[in-house]
């Protein structure tokens, strides 16, 4: 018979008019059972009350249900054992994983993502293939020409040609692409706070100078002056040679102020060549302030000083010069695409001549005069 016929109140009320004395025949005809069912019904629910009867069910259901969970546990424990040694690191190992778990093992797609720790919907996500192909072409090919670059300075350049993305993606392709730009060790800095340097309010109020050395093929040892405006990080000048005195300085900065102007005041270290008579001779007669830094303070003169590091890490430490006109050749080469190419992220992404021209606009909203 069904299940749903009789109710255990239902049978418990049938109970007892058979405890009270009905015949069995009389009663299994009353109630349309076999003699049989009803002997079933005593054995199981004799003496017992409608309290008692749902207080069975409940205990039963319960037991039903700590008895799945408990099967459940085991063959969990079971699959867990069996993925035992299997590394599970990237999204992609972690999703192949619930894949042979719903194969192997016959679990749903939901049991397989709770017990590997994996959101259903991130399982279901179906990448559209290769459309960011054109992309990663793109990326690979300005990482390769510019080596020294990271992701940040990449992403500007992408902005630039306009491919806009978020940069969070941009960091994802270029990882992916193997493209991370391995870190140089560099010397140990002392550490301790220092006062951040003024920073000039416009162009030509002061400029920074300083030298860096490099060597060609053949052990010959050369040197490069480089004249940096602090105000539009503009490098004006990088004067490669094998000696530079303090008249050659002089010279320099002489044929610079022709093009651009007379600076406010230029600051510098204690360099011999600095400190030359030449540069003396050269303050008195055109009334240029001359800051010579504490020595030992290389911070003080941060911005040229970020300059050659950035020289040195994009240029210097990527080519073998062979000669002097080829290490001028290639030096000048990359000052001017410094000055008008690359991004300066304290600049916001501009190259330096590019926000030259537009803080001179800011400064002159109205135009030039007519």
């Amino acid at each position: 018979m069904r299940r749903s016929r009789f109710s255990e109140e239902q049978i418990i009320s049938v109970l007892k008019e058979h405890e009270a004395g009905m015949k069995t025949a009389d009663v299994c005809r009353k109630h349309g059972i076999s003699d049989a069912t009803l002997y079933k019904w005593k054995a199981r629910y004799g003496g017992m009350t409608a309290s008692e009867t749902a207080r069975l069910r409940t205990l039963e259901e319960e037991n039903r249900r700590l008895k799945k969970l408990l099967a459940e546990q085991m063959l969990d424990n079971a699959v867990l054992k069996d993925l035992l040694g299997k590394k599970l690191s990237s999204p992609a190992a972690r999703f192949a994983t619930v894949k042979r778990v719903i194969d192997d093992h016959g679990y749903s797609e939901r049991r397989a993502c709770r017990l590997i720790g994996v959101d259903r919907s991130s399982f279901q996500y179906r990448r559209e293939a290769d459309g960011d192909a054109a992309v990663r072409t793109r990326l690979r090919e300005l990482a390769n020409e510019r080596r020294r670059f990271g992701y940040r300075r990449l992403a500007i350049l992408l902005r630039r040609e306009g491919l806009r993305m978020n940069l969070k993606k941009v960091y994802r392709l270029y990882r992916e692409e193997r493209l991370v730009v391995r870190r140089r060790g560099g010397r140990k800095r002392a550490l301790g706070t220092r006062a951040p340097a003024a920073v000039p309010q416009g162009a030509n109020q002061r400029w920074s100078l300083d030298f860096v050395s490099d060597a060609l093929n053949d052990g010959r040892r050369f040197r490069v002056l480089n004249i940096v405006d602090d105000f539009t990080r503009e490098c004006l000048a990088a004067v490669v040679d094998t000696s530079l005195s303090g008249a050659r300085v002089v010279r320099e900065l002489k044929e610079v102020i022709l093009r651009r102007g007379r600076p406010c005041m230029i600051v510098s270290d204690n360099g011999t060549e600095l400190v030359s008579r030449a540069v003396l001779a050269f303050c008195e007669e055109t009334a240029i302030e001359w800051h010579y830094i504490a020595p030992g303070k290389p911070i003080q003169n941060a911005f040229v000083e970020s300059f050659n590091g950035r020289l040195r890490d994009e240029c210097l430490n990527e080519h073998a010069f062979s000669s002097l006109a080829e290490a001028r050749r290639i030096i000048e080469a990359w000052r001017i695409d410094y000055n008008t190419v690359r991004p300066h992220t304290s600049l916001g992404g501009l190259a330096p001549s590019m926000f030259a021209s537009r803080s001179h606009e800011d400064q002159n909203p109205a135009g030039p005069n007519l």
